[in-house]
C-alpha cells in the first residue's frame, strides 16, 4: 500500500512539472558559437564601462554564411547574467551614459526585438550569458548587417557604429530595446579599427 502511494505521489508530481512554461530559447537565426579561431578577424574595438575601464574587446569580420561574425571577449560584468547587447547607429562612446551611440542600428525601419512581427533591428543580437567569474568569450552572427562600402547595411559607415552591453537581459520584443536597462559597456567602431 504505502509503494502505491509513493508510486502515485512520484507521477502525480511529473503530471503537475509537464504544464510549466518553459523560458524562451535564444533565437535559432542568431546562433552563439563557442570561440575558436579569431585570427581571420580584421576589426579590433576596444570595450570601456562607465568609469572609462577597458573591459574587453570586439573582433569582427565578414561571414562564410552571412552577414558579420562578431567576436566579444569581456570581463568586470555581473557574474551569472544575461545582459542586453546590441549595434549602435554611431561610433561614439562618450561618458558615463553612451547616449552619443543614438539608438540601434535599424536601415530598414524595423521595430526592435526578435520576437515582435515588425521587427527586428539589424542591430538586435543575443544576450550575452556572463559566466560566474564575470566573463564572456562566444562569437555571435549578424546577418543583416555588413562591411561592404555602399551597402545600406554596412556598420563602418561614415559615423561607424558602437558596441553596446546593456544593464539587463533583452527581453526580444519591447521598443526601443527590450527592456534592457542602462547602456554599460561601449566599444566604437570606426574606419581606424582595422587590424594591421
Amino acid at each position: 500500500m504505502y509503494r502505491l502511494l509513493l508510486l502515485m505521489m512520484v507521477t502525480a508530481l511529473g503530471v503537475a512539472g509537464c504544464g510549466q512554461k518553459k523560458p524562451h530559447d535564444p533565437p535559432k537565426r542568431v546562433p552563439e558559437k563557442e570561440v575558436i579561431e579569431t585570427s581571420a578577424f580584421g576589426h579590433h574595438v576596444q570595450l570601456v564601462n562607465r568609469e572609462g575601464k577597458a573591459v574587453g574587446f570586439i573582433e569582427i569580420k565578414e561571414s562564410e554564411d552571412e552577414g558579420l561574425d562578431i567576436h566579444i571577449s569581456a570581463n568586470s560584468l555581473r557574474p551569472g547574467a544575461s545582459l542586453g547587447f546590441h549595434i549602435h547607429e554611431k561610433g561614439s562612446c562618450v561618458r558615463p551614459d553612451f547616449e552619443s551611440a543614438g539608438g540601434h542600428f535599424n536601415p530598414l525601419n524595423k521595430e526592435h526585438g526578435f520576437n515582435n512581427p515588425m521587427g527586428h533591428h539589424a542591430g538586435d543580437l543575443p544576450n550575452l550569458e556572463v559566466g560566474a567569474d564575470g566573463k564572456v568569450d562566444v562569437i555571435m552572427n549578424a546577418p543583416d548587417t555588413s562591411l561592404k562600402k555602399g551597402s545600406k547595411l554596412n556598420i563602418l559607415d561614415q559615423d561607424g557604429s558602437a558596441f553596446i552591453i546593456h544593464e539587463h537581459a533583452d527581453d526580444y520584443l519591447t521598443n526601443p530595446s527590450g527592456n534592457s536597462g542602462a547602456r554599460i559597456v561601449c566599444g566604437a567602431l570606426s574606419g581606424n579599427n582595422e587590424k594591421q
